[in-house]
This record gives C-alpha cells, sequence and structure tokens, in this order.
C-alpha cells in the first residue's frame, strides 16, 4: 500500500513507520492519522510482525503537533471529529498486540508526544524535546494527552507540563520515567533496532500476554490485576511457545517461538 504522509517498512519482523512531512516537522493532518491507522491495520493482518517501531524523518523532528495551518481552519464540530479520530488512532496502537518502541529523534511536541506516550516505550536522542504547548495557542492537547501522560509520569507532573506548556529535555524526560533511555543521534535506530530483535526473538504469544496484562491491569486495582495475571499465567500453559521453551532451556539452545498470537 502506497502512502504519502508516513513511510511503512517491514524488515525480518520488524515494522516501522516513519513520519514522513520533515518539511513540516512532521506535523500531523488528517491524512498523516488516516494512514497511521492504515499501517496498524496492515500490521494487525500480518503475523509474521513482531515488533513496531516508530520514528520521525529528517534531523529535526520525531512529530511536531498538529498541523497548525490545518487545524486553524476547525470550527468545534469538526475539531472533536480530528480529536475523536486521533485518539482512536492511538487507543488502537495503545492495543496492538505486539510490542511497540518510539524513536523519537527530535521534537515530540503536541501530539507527538501523545504518539510517544501511547507507545509501549521511548528511547530519546540526545537532543530529543517533549512537550504539550497547545496551552500557548488557547487549547488543551486532544490526543489523549491529559489522561496517558498523567498514568505514565504521575499527575502533578503532567499538570505542570501541560498547564505551562514548556518543553524538556531528553533527560528530563528519562528523569520523570517517560523516556527509558537516551542514545547519541548517531546511534538511537541501532539501539532501538538492536532492542527490538531481542524482542522479536521472544515467543509472540507470551509478548502478547504481558502486554494485555501490564496493560489492564493499570485500571484495576492490585487485587482485580493480579487475578489478571493468574488467568493469562496459566493461559500461557496451552501454548506451544510455552513447550518449546521449557524444552529449550532442558536442552541448553536457544528457543524458536513459532506459537500462535491468539490468546
Amino acid at each position: 500500500m502506497e502512502f504519502d504522509n508516513i513511510i511503512f517498512q517491514v524488515d525480518s519482523g520488524i515494522a516501522t513507520i516513519i513520519f514522513n512531512r520533515p518539511k513540516a516537522l512532521n506535523a500531523l493532518t488528517t491524512d498523516s492519522v488516516r494512514e497511521f491507522s492504515r499501517a496498524l491495520d496492515e500490521i494487525l493482518e500480518n503475523e509474521e510482525i513482531r515488533v513496531l517501531i516508530l520514528t520521525g524523518a529528517g534531523e529535526q523532528a520525531f512529530v511536531a503537533g498538529a498541523d497548525i495551518v490545518e487545524i486553524s481552519r476547525y470550527n468545534a464540530s469538526q475539531a472533536k471529529e480530528f480529536s475523536k479520530r486521533a485518539q482512536n488512532v492511538l487507543n488502537k496502537l495503545q492495543d496492538m498486540p505486539i510490542p511497540v518502541i518510539a524513536a523519537v529523534n527530535g521534537f515530540a511536541l503536541g501530539g507527538g508526544s501523545e504518539f510517544a506516550a501511547a507507545s509501549d516505550f521511548i528511547y530519546a536522542s540526545e537532543d530529543a524535546s517533549f512537550g504539550l504547548p497547545e496551552i500557548k495557542l488557547g487549547l488543551i492537547p486532544g490526543f489523549g494527552g491529559t489522561q496517558r501522560l498523567p498514568r505514565v509520569v504521575g499527575m502533578n507532573v503532567a499538570k505542570e507540563m501541560i498547564f505551562t506548556g514548556n518543553m524538556i529535555s531528553a533527560d528530563e524526560a528519562k528523569a520523570i520515567g517517560l523516556v527509558n533511555r537516551v542514545c547519541p543521534k548517531e546511534t538511537l535506530m541501532d539501539e532501538v533496532i538492536k532492542t527490538a530483535k531481542i524482542i522479536a526473538s521472544r515467543g509472540k504469544f507470551s509478548l502478547r500476554a504481558a502486554k494485555q496484562v501490564v496493560n489492564n491491569g493499570m485500571n484495576v486495582d492490585l487485587a482485580t490485576g493480579c487475578k489478571i495475571e493468574q488467568d493469562v499465567f496459566a493461559l500461557c500453559f496451552t501454548n506451544e511457545d510455552f513447550k518449546e521453551g521449557v524444552a529449550a532451556f532442558l536442552e541448553k539452545r536457544k528457543a524458536n517461538f513459532k506459537g500462535s498470537l491468539n490468546l
């Protein structure tokens, strides 16, 4: 499938979606969001894909927010529809059955921070910046930022970022728990791919199970979350990946996981 605003690649079970409007700092338009959703659908149909990486084209930005020229023409009804569409796509991203890594290689502002926060974890280049500057336009985040960011970094830190609209550095983002690892810009993708390959070597079934249990458990109390874990832990014993993992351990060899993705 051809895309105009993103680049979609698959190599050795690792998919990469590159936001590809570098002259506009990869700012998000309605078409960008639609294309991103179509790419996710393609990934969902391909059981060979085990990991997804998100990054931005060019040297300056991951995604520098929504396209201001486009949204400046919206009325309230159009703005709500744009927000709804983007939130649906980010819900789809967060619910992907495979791990998603954001490789933030520059500005991740507004929607860029929201896309990154909807990923499973973030690696950032040393010159990356994060922020939700919508307040400076008389707006609030509209892609789920007011809801996801507090769940990642805590309510007080998220409120400060949202109320001020100020940017924070990659090191500051790591200090508050938004970013997992900060890398030199020239080695960022190498580090991300290295981690993606490790993840891709694990069993699809147990990866999906782990992601589902963590995500679902965040929305319930501890006791309920542990009950969810019990049920899915037991379910893992029904999958051939468990048998292969145990056999590989006992035979002192590398496991070759081929089990079904379905829980």
